[in-house]
């Protein structure tokens, strides 16, 4: 297939597309959606021959296969990550959004406090607000150009009602591939203060050149009796609505805790998420990735240096993800000045930052998953947008 391909997704149930002005304001007749994380893609031919299989059998009743998708995430977090994980491990729940609010309720109660990172996934605030549970801000700060941890700020501020860290790795929304050292430690500060962790590592797959994704329990081995591992064929392979995400425990005590919640729900996959994890998580798969990554980065570098070049936005260098962050702080505008200018008059429609909590009050998420046509184009719309500015 050809990256280059632009598919015209408005009227196809495409929340990205088709939600896009209730949202945010811009019309998909003339704007170009920069918001959802998903991309703008066709899905590969291995993930059309696994539905097609689907449809020749005409048979969508109660199914097996669940331990063979299994097998083929074990296969792929062993070859392309390097971390060897038990399909007995596993757990299947609908999407990661399900598997962080099964975890608050498996491993937390109402009152506790849980840490975040932040900017970081909207997502985590909301699923820890309706658990009735407490969100702990950790503020991220800038060295180097990029988002580090200070671990010595968040120690200063613990109440002792902190009971997990939920942690984002890579990070969104600025792509932040941490290292092992950073790893290590964030891993040695959940030892001392008797902290479960939660890495969610949905976007692993989708890392530069120059960088290496180090899953958790690689980084830290000695801290695996308290890790939890969250991953998904989701973002990789662009097959959210599939609702299909994996959970893994390696720690015997803690998983007897989540099996307890998960068999409680009557939790279990659906078929056509076992299906297309089972074909993502494939050699074929893997040839796939390594296109899509190469043309994910040709898009990103044009696109930071673009921004750049704009008098007073500045784009935090990408390491992972296909998705953008653009600081506006230096226009001296405020975000509301910021905004009006994106979305009226570039008829661009990113994520604002502020829902990403603190930090991230004078940013945007722009997702850079589409042609780079365009991308090419929300570049020559910003320009002119903020060309006063030149």
């Amino acid at each position: 297939m050809s990256f280059d391909q632009i598919i015209d997704r408005r009227g196809s149930n495409s929340s990205k597309w088709d939600l896009m002005e209730t949202a945010t304001g811009v019309s998909p007749d003339d704007g170009i959606a920069m918001w959802v994380a998903d991309m703008d893609f066709a899905a590969p031919d291995f993930l059309q021959d696994a539905v097609r299989g689907l449809l020749d059998k005409a048979n969508y009743g109660y199914f097996s296969g669940e331990p063979e998708m299994k097998q083929a995430v074990a296969w792929w977090m062993q070859e392309r990550h390097g971390w060897t994980v038990s399909p007995d491990a596993m757990f299947s729940t609908f999407g990661l959004g399900n598997a962080i609010a099964m975890c608050l309720q498996a491993f937390t109660d109402p009152g506790d406090e849980v840490i975040i990172f932040t900017p970081v996934y909207h997502e985590f605030t909301n699923k820890i607000n309706k658990c009735e549970r407490v969100v702990k801000e950790s503020p991220l700060v800038i060295r180097d150009g990029v988002y580090r941890m200070d671990l010595d700020a968040l120690e200063a501020s613990l109440s002792g009602r902190e009971r997990v860290v939920l942690f984002c790795s890579p990070h969104n929304p600025a792509g932040r591939v941490w290292s092992r050292e950073e790893l290590r430690a964030l891993a040695a500060f959940c030892a001392r203060h008797d902290l479960l962790l939660i890495s969610d590592e949905i976007h692993h797959d989708l890392v530069y050149p120059g960088q290496k994704h180090i899953p958790m329990a690689v980084a830290a081995p000695d801290a695996v009796n308290r890790v939890i591992m969250l991953t998904s064929a989701s973002k990789t392979f662009n097959i959210a609505g599939a609702r299909l995400g994996i959970v893994s425990v390696p720690d015997e005590a803690l998983r007897t805790r989540f099996a307890a919640v998960f068999r409680a729900l009557d939790v279990s996959p659906n078929l056509l998420g076992v299906v297309l994890t089972q074909a993502a998580y494939s050699p074929r798969g893997a040839e796939w990735v390594d296109a899509l990554v190469r043309y994910l980065d040709d898009n990103q570098h044009f696109f930071v240096n673009a921004v750049d070049e704009i008098p007073g936005l500045s784009a935090m260098p990408m390491q992972s993800t296909y998705l953008a962050w653009v600081d506006f702080t230096n226009t001296g505008m405020s975000m509301d000045e910021v905004t009006t200018r994106v979305k009226q008059t570039a008829r661009l429609a990113p994520s604002m930052g502020v829902v990403f909590g603190s930090g991230g009050e004078n940013c945007l998420r722009f997702n850079l998953g589409m042609p780079q046509a365009q991308v090419t184009t929300a570049v020559e719309r910003l320009r002119a947008a903020f060309s006063d500015l030149q």
